[in-house]
Formats: structure tokens, sequence, C-alpha cells
């Protein structure tokens, strides 16, 4: 059975960062496809960064060089740092998982405005 619990979240000013945190339990972490993905109001859920189980990684056109995906020393745990974020950035943000299945957390809202 595998949980992700999302943590990071709030509201940050334009240019301001956060970073996301993603902890999963419940598997054997490096096997999966890690990544996270977002949501914003009255848009489609999109791929945001992610680590493959191949190790590769990938971003989204709109973040890259601004976001960062890490893993934790534990590497139980999958990181996004944001920076230099814009109101375009306000979404609900998911963890993910990918191992035949998606499995996803329950979310954490990002807010970017003055």
């Amino acid at each position: 059975q595998v949980q992700l619990v999302e943590s990071g979240g709030g509201l940050v000013q334009p240019g301001g960062s956060l970073r996301l945190s993603c902890a999963a339990s419940g598997i054997i972490f490096n096997i999966y496809a890690m990544g996270w993905y977002r949501q914003g109001p009255g848009k489609q859920r999109e791929l945001v960064a992610a680590f493959t189980s191949g190790g590769s990684t990938n971003y989204a056109d709109s973040v890259k060089g601004r976001f960062t995906i890490s893993r934790g020393n534990a590497k139980n745990t999958v990181y996004l740092q944001m920076n230099s974020l814009k109101p375009e950035d306000t979404a609900v943000y998911y963890c993910n998982a990918h191992y035949g299945y998606d499995f996803w957390g329950q979310g954490t809202q990002v807010t970017v405005s003055s």
C-alpha cells in the first residue's frame, strides 16, 4: 500500500520561493518514478517535474530554470524547490509515484499573489 503526503505549500509573493516535500511510505522508493504535478484553477493537471525510474529528470517548459526536483538523503522523500514564483504557478501540487499504477498524494495548495 502506497501513501504519499505532501507538505510545504502556502501563500507566497511573486518572486518568492517555496520548497515542497513528498514523503512516501509503503513502497521501495527507488523502483518508482517520482514526480510533481499541479492543477491550477480551470486547468488540467500537468507534469511539473519528475524523476524516472532510470534516474533522468523531466521538467515542464514553464518551470525550467526556476524549479528543481531532488531526493532526500533517505531517498523516501522527494522535494520540489520553487524559485522566482509567478502568479501562474498558483495551483494544487500533487506528488506522484508510478510503478505500473499511479499513486497520488492529497495535494498541497500553492498560491502566488501580492
